[in-house]
């Protein structure tokens, strides 16, 4: 790769790190990669992909879409503090360009306070990022039910430079042609979510290794 496309392409980046999400609330993105080889979906049930036919999970569709090798390490029933507790082997031994998190949903459920999540994930997205690599984080916002995650992602994101895609679910829950069950999206409803990922990497350089 020619020093002038290289330069080129750190200037498109460093714009796109104050594009996402556009308008007032643009912010710097931090490890905005050169090019993307390889992405890891760290997460619960959501990026596991329960309620999916085979081959359907939310990861399995941003693999299709974008060409490049997509690792899914989600595991259904995670908090954050499980999370945590596995990123070692489970994200940073793969050496990733980008991680996706999709964590939270079940501390909700467990009625874990917002400002515990918010401290697990904190954990978690500044030991990804101290490997030097991008993090987008998939909020969620449920109304009624919300208990302050959703402003936790959006504050969260601002802090750590990370992208987010505020509702992982919008236009899914409640939804029952798009969901499997009341938590869980169905085959089409899983893509949706993929094309929401994919929205957020909008502009990044996808290099098949």
């Amino acid at each position: 790769m020619s020093k002038s496309l290289v330069g080129f392409i750190i200037l498109v980046a460093g714009v796109l790190g104050y594009w996402f999400w556009g308008g007032e609330k643009a912010y710097e993105i931090k490890n905005m990669p050169i090019t993307v080889s390889r992405i890891v979906c760290f997460g619960d049930s959501l990026t596991r992909g329960i309620g999916a036919s085979r081959g359907m999970d939310y990861p399995a569709r941003l693999e299709e879409m974008t060409g490049i090798e997509i690792i899914n390490s989600g595991v259904s029933g995670d908090t954050t503090a499980d999370g945590l507790a596995r990123i070692e082997d489970d994200v940073l031994d793969y050496e990733p360009d980008v991680v996706l998190i999709t964590l939270g949903g079940n501390d909700l459920k467990n009625r874990v306070s917002a400002d515990t999540a918010r401290a697990n994930l904190l954990s978690i997205i500044q030991r990804i990022q101290a490997a030097g690599t991008m993090v987008v984080l998939g909020g969620i916002d449920i109304p009624l039910y919300g208990k302050g995650y959703a402003q936790m992602y959006e504050a969260l994101a601002r802090q750590t430079g990370s992208v987010l895609v505020p509702n992982i679910l919008e236009d899914l829950f409640g939804n029952p042609e798009l969901m499997s069950d009341s938590i869980h999206p169905n085959d089409k409803g899983y893509e949706i979510m993929a094309g929401y990922f994919y929205k957020a990497l909008d502009g990044l350089p996808f290099v098949v290794d």
